[in-house]
Order: C-alpha cells, then sequence, then structure tokens
C-alpha cells in the first residue's frame, strides 16, 4: 500500500501555507511524511489575500524543485479557496475577508503561480456564476471539488455540468445545525453518481458511525480518504499555525481556533488513519488500499 493524500497543509512542525517557509521546514515535513509511510501528497494552502497566496505558491514551486525528497512526496499543489462561501458555518477556519468570486482572471493567476503543479482546487460553486470557473479550470487538467459552500440543486448541477467531479472533506465546511432535508449534504448526496466524496477519518470531523454511514450510501469505490494534516500533526497538544493563523489542539488532538468550537484542519496522521479505518470501521485491507491509495489517484487522473 502506498498512502497518498488529497489534503495536507503542513506535518510535522511545518506549515505549507506559511509565508515564511524555508527549505529546512520543506524537507524536515517531506522526512516525516516518508518516514510515516506516506507516499504522495498534495501540499494545500488555504484562503489568503490573493497576492500574498501567489507568492506562497511560487515559494513553494522553488522550494520543491531545489528539493529531491520534495519533489518525490509532493505531487502537486490543493489550492483550497478563496472561491468560497463567506457565509459564517460554511467558511470554517478560513478567512472571510480573502474569500472571493471566482473569475478566470484570479484563477489563471493562481495556475500560473503553481507553475503546472495545482492539481485539485476547492470552490463553492455558487461562486462560480454559469460554472465558468470550474469549465476552464478543468480545460486546463485541474480537477475541481466543492467545498465550504452551499449550493442550490440547479447551482450544483451546473457546477456537475461543468466539470467538478468531487466533494471536500464531505461532512464540514458547513454549520453544525442544518435544516432536516433542504441542506447541502443531502444535495451532494442526491447527486452522488460520478462524485468523490472526500472523508477526514479522525473521529472529529465525521463521527465513526455516520462515516459508516456515509460510505454504506456513497460506496467505497466512490470514496476517498484525506487527513487534512496541519503543522500540528505529530507534535501532540499546544499552540500552532496555519497560515499564520494561530490553532490550538486540545489533549484530544482536535485542531480548533483558539476560543471557537470552529475545526482548523486536523492533526491525523496516515498510520492513525488506517487504523481508524480498520479498528473503527471495520474495513478490510483492500477496502483501505482503495480508499488511500487507489481512488486518490484515479480520481486525480495519476
Amino acid at each position: 500500500m502506498k498512502p497518498f493524500d488529497l489534503q495536507v497543509n503542513g506535518y510535522a512542525g511545518t506549515d505549507f501555507c506559511s509565508s515564511t517557509l524555508n527549505a529546512e521546514q520543506l524537507n524536515l515535513a517531506c522526512r516525516a511524511l516518508a518516514d510515516d509511510g506516506v507516499d504522495g501528497v498534495l501540499a494545500t494552502f488555504i484562503t489568503d489575500d490573493l497576492d500574498s497566496l501567489l507568492a506562497k505558491l511560487s515559494n513553494l514551486v522553488r522550494l520543491r524543485e531545489e528539493d529531491e525528497l520534495a519533489r518525490r512526496v509532493i505531487a502537486g499543489f490543493h489550492v483550497e479557496g478563496p472561491f468560497l462561501n463567506p457565509a459564517p458555518g460554511y467558511i470554517g477556519a478560513h478567512q472571510p475577508e480573502h474569500v472571493r468570486s471566482a473569475c478566470v482572471e484570479d484563477a489563471q493567476a493562481i495556475l500560473e503561480a503553481g507553475a503546472g503543479l495545482v492539481k485539485l482546487l476547492t470552490l463553492a460553486p455558487e461562486q462560480d456564476s454559469g460554472a465558468t470557473v470550474t469549465k476552464f479550470l478543468v480545460e486546463q487538467g485541474v480537477v475541481v471539488s466543492a467545498g465550504h459552500c452551499d449550493p442550490s440543486l440547479d447551482q450544483l448541477k451546473a457546477a456537475i455540468d461543468g466539470g467538478l467531479i468531487m466533494v471536500t472533506h464531505f461532512g464540514n465546511g458547513c454549520p453544525v445545525e442544518l435544516p432536516r432535508h433542504d441542506n447541502v449534504l443531502q444535495r451532494f448526496l442526491s447527486l452522488r453518481e460520478g462524485l468523490w466524496f472526500c472523508f477526514i477519518p479522525d473521529g472529529a470531523h465525521v463521527d465513526f458511525y455516520a462515516l459508516k454511514n456515509y460510505l454504506n450510501l456513497v460506496g467505497v469505490d466512490r470514496s476517498i480518504m484525506t487527513t487534512d494534516a496541519i503543522s500540528a500533526a505529530t507534535l501532540g497538544p499546544g499552540m500552532h499555525r496555519i497560515s499564520g493563523l494561530p490553532v490550538e489542539v486540545g489533549v484530544d488532538g482536535v485542531a480548533r481556533r483558539p476560543g471557537s468550537v470552529n475545526l482548523a484542519g486536523s492533526t491525523l496522521t496516515v498510520p492513525v488513519m488506517i487504523r481508524n479505518l480498520s479498528e473503527e470501521l471495520g474495513l478490510n485491507d483492500g477496502e483501505i488500499f482503495s480508499l488511500v491509495d487507489r481512488n486518490p489517484r484515479v480520481a486525480l487522473g495519476f
């Protein structure tokens, strides 16, 4: 088994989203990921001022090119934002002041800064009028995923028709309390055929019993497990950062914005993820292989 993780914000004290990321920090994170049996990841960038985001992308492009291990471990980039829904509950730990409506010009700038390494972009379909940016990204070979969003059924259908094929960390990026039936989770599930559903199996982002229900409905063959790891992964409780923002990890290992119930990434590691899938969900080796190795690669076209 060669685990491939589509959403890694940082690891072992290194924040891929940091504006001051350096070569030593990058190598440390990649070595720790490799030591934990991770074959490849998409380094993930969250919502930021556009100029800052572009600078961070360019910096990691340069650092990766200079490090053989980083080139092997970091297969590409996942850009989560800035085309998200800024409403409370949906925006999660992202900074709403940096959210913007999707436009081709900004998307093109992101792709250029990423120098061909942007493989996945998460957006809110309701922020992409006419699915224009979704169609543009798909034409450029980028996988488009829905996340931190609340599209209507028609908006979601239009996005899927435009080429959207994935849902980012399903069960999250939405308010804790939702209408019983007409909500974003039910809309996604109603259109589940042809979509990849990504989950964070740490027991905090989705209770294990609920994750079992989702897997039974969606199917292992259309599901992907990600860690959504941040720099705090492997470090334990304390204060950490993601994209310059403070994150507090409690004794329960859950990362939150200080003083908030909002989850802020995860401290989950791939070895713990695999153990959870086996012990908490009762999955067999073949099912786990699909969820952490085969499916993410197939979804990206690798």
